[in-house]
């Protein structure tokens, strides 16, 4: 923890380089993705700060939009889209990601029962994926494009897809190896950027 603190002592000794983000912020892209710490946005985008508008969750799990039930996620879905009118949403899954690789695999979850409640929110996964493969490859991307799915169910993003002023993106990111692979509608692939 010591190294963080010494950081976080460090970054405001440098108020010149962040006085122009008190006037607001205005990203292009809401970015959704596990809350892994391995995972890190504006390290895998080079984005700087006020460039993404982030969304965090297990397993980077969009629930279903219910409404007259907010959530925190609904809630940052519509601020971007509707108010801060991000023009792309990348969901950004991530290979050895522990969430969906407990799903695949069937593991009990009753010992933490607010994870076991939360990843029912998940897409159903792929009978074919391979319990055995670590990285969960197939199952995290299938996972990726359900979330997709369940995004156009939200009012303000299919208003600003059909629109055409809204764009959404999948992303799978190797935790191994750093390589980012979009989905290719084309194709119904996952390739390289």
């Amino acid at each position: 923890m010591q190294p963080l603190i010494d950081n976080a002592r460090m970054f405001g000794q440098r108020p010149e380089e962040f006085a122009r983000l008190a006037e607001g912020q205005s990203p292009d892209v809401l970015f959704i993705t596990c809350s892994d710490s391995r995972v890190v946005p504006a390290l895998i985008t080079g984005a700087r700060p006020g460039e993404l508008f982030e969304l965090r969750t297990a397993g980077n799990i969009v629930p279903p939009y219910a409404p007259g039930r907010p959530s925190a996620e609904a809630a940052t879905v519509e601020y971007a889209v509707g108010v801060l009118g991000v023009t792309d949403i990348v969901v950004c899954g991530h290979s050895h990601c522990g969430a969906i690789g407990a799903l695949v695999r069937g593991d009990d979850l009753d010992a933490v029962p607010a994870v076991r409640d939360w990843l029912a929110h998940a897409a159903d996964e792929p009978a074919s994926a391979d319990a055995a493969d670590p990285a969960c490859a197939e199952a995290v991307q299938h996972h990726v494009l359900a979330q997709l799915l369940r995004l156009r169910s939200y009012p303000c993003v299919g208003q600003r897809l059909a629109s055409g002023r809204l764009r959404m993106r999948g992303w799978y990111y190797e935790v191994h190896t750093g390589a980012v692979r979009e989905h290719l509608a084309g194709t119904d692939s996952f390739e390289a950027l």
